[in-house]
């Protein structure tokens, strides 16, 4: 089996400048893990044309979590593949109504992010294994916190990991922070796993994911223990324009997705 990494450039406004990782899995048949926003399918099919390979073979398409980054070409691809879509039960409803989805989590540019609706065809829970054809064999691992329910998949000695590791230097991003803690708990224990594919960055090997861990915890510590030091109970959108000032991030202010972070960390 190949794994082959691309790369999706787009915007979340004219100002903010985003990019997310799609992965192909190339053996007998193609796999998707995720499938970028919106029109990453012609992204996605050109690079297939470099290979030799073609957008018919691919026959599923495994998302890690339900955000518009990750789930933007799905539909597209189900419905002109005939492939099937792998998801979390925690997942599955902003997946197949993308209506509910920004109706409770709004962000810029929604709609031209996310594309359209599309149908779970196979729920998938932690420690399911998934045979492909070839003998490809993919493992699921519940890594939530980023998102309610996101997975990890492991193919081999391979783990896809999405946005499950908060980045420094990055909108720290989660919901929950006894999941996200215990998601970094769950991918530096884990053995047998010689490369990380993130949504966000380069591979890694164990040592680098183990120092990009160590940083993710790092940074919900220090944002923690601001919010703690700086809450007397106060709005949450009063509280984190405080954490914003007294941690220099004043471009956070009026981030909404920031704004679940610190409500998660009170």
């Amino acid at each position: 089996m190949k794994v082959h990494q691309i790369k999706i450039d787009f915007n979340v406004t004219e100002q903010i400048k985003r990019f997310v990782y799609v992965y192909i899995l190339e053996a007998e048949s193609l796999y998707l893990i995720d499938s970028g926003v919106y029109g990453s399918e012609i992204k996605i099919i050109d690079f297939l044309d470099t290979i030799g390979r073609n957008i018919s073979e691919i026959r599923g398409i495994f998302l890690t979590h339900a955000h518009p980054d990750h789930i933007g070409s799905a539909a597209w691809f189900q419905e002109h593949t005939g492939c099937k879509i792998y998801a979390s039960e925690g997942e599955k409803n902003w997946i197949e109504d993308i209506d509910l989805q920004f109706s409770e989590r709004p962000i810029p540019n929604f709609y031209n992010l996310a594309g359209k609706s599309s149908k779970v065809d196979v729920v998938v829970k932690d420690g399911d294994e998934i045979q492909l054809d070839g003998g490809v064999v993919i493992k699921v691992i519940r890594t939530a916190g980023h998102s309610c329910d996101e997975l990890a998949y492991l193919v081999g000695d391979c783990l896809f990991i999405g946005d499950s590791v908060p980045v420094k230097g990055d909108i720290p991003i989660f919901i929950d922070e006894q999941e996200i803690r215990k998601t970094l708990n769950i991918l530096g224990t884990m053995e047998g796993v010689e490369t990380f594919y993130p949504a966000w960055d380069q591979t890694y090997d164990g040592k680098m994911m183990k120092r990009r861990l160590a940083d993710a915890a790092e940074l919900i510590d220090m944002l923690k223990n601001t919010v703690l030091e700086l809450d007397d109970g106060t709005d949450v959108e009063i509280l984190t324009s405080r954490v914003c000032d007294r941690l220099n991030m004043q471009m956070l202010k009026a981030n909404p997705l920031f704004c679940k972070t610190i409500a998660c960390l009170r």
